[in-house]
Formats: C-alpha cells, structure tokens, sequence
C-alpha cells in the first residue's frame, strides 16, 4: 500500500476515535455504493452524521477541509440517501468533514459539524 494510503488509514482512525470521545456511536466505515465511498458513518441522539475524512502531511496548500469541492460533496450525499433507504433510518442526516493533519508524530483534528447542506 502506498504510503499516502496508509496516512489515510491513520488519520482516519485518527478520526473514528476521537468521534467515540465525543460521544458518537460508530455504525459503518468505508461504506460504499456504486464507487461512492462514505469514510465513516456515526450517529448520535439526534442525527446520523456522514463523515468525511481528509489527511494531509502539512498545510502548506490548505487545510484538509478545503479540499472536499462540490463534485465530493454530491457523491456522498447521492450515498447517504442509498444508505439510509437501505438501512431503513429515520433519522436526521448530517454531513461533517474531520480535517486531519499529521505535525511532528501526531494527529491535529478539526471536526466540522454541519459542514455542508445536501443539494435539492
């Protein structure tokens, strides 16, 4: 596996752990659906969040956040909706992006609740 690959798993791992800090229940990771990858799928009392998860070495081009664009953004919207008609949920949909960046042997996260609306 190439090694930005792995930095991916990490930092995602990074992520899952931090969301189980705060109190949110891990239901699926790397969930897919027809190519389109949701990274983790959480839920709390009052939502089921889709996550997704950017890792980067550095942010000397921009914060790991800055790179989830609008193409990115449909995709995983596209596949919450297969999600939750296949899982039957009635619940709230949120989608957050965790910004992960790997400084001097540790993760920083930045988690972005509510990060983007799904497009009508």
């Amino acid at each position: 596996m190439a090694q930005h690959n792995d930095l991916g798993k990490m930092g995602e791992e990074a992520a899952a752990r931090l969301m189980i800090e705060k109190g949110y229940n891990i239901v699926d990771r790397n969930w897919t659906f027809h190519g389109y990858e949701i990274d983790i799928v959480a839920e709390n009392e009052a939502f089921i969040v889709f996550m997704e998860v950017k890792t980067r070495t550095s942010v000397q081009w921009g914060n790991p956040e800055d790179f989830v664009g609008t193409a990115r953004q449909r995709r995983m919207v596209e596949a919450a909706d297969h999600y939750l008609i296949e899982h039957v949920i009635d619940k709230p949909a949120r989608f957050d992006i965790v910004g992960v960046v790997w400084n001097h042997g540790k993760f920083e996260i930045e988690h972005i609740e509510d990060a983007f609306l799904p497009f009508l």
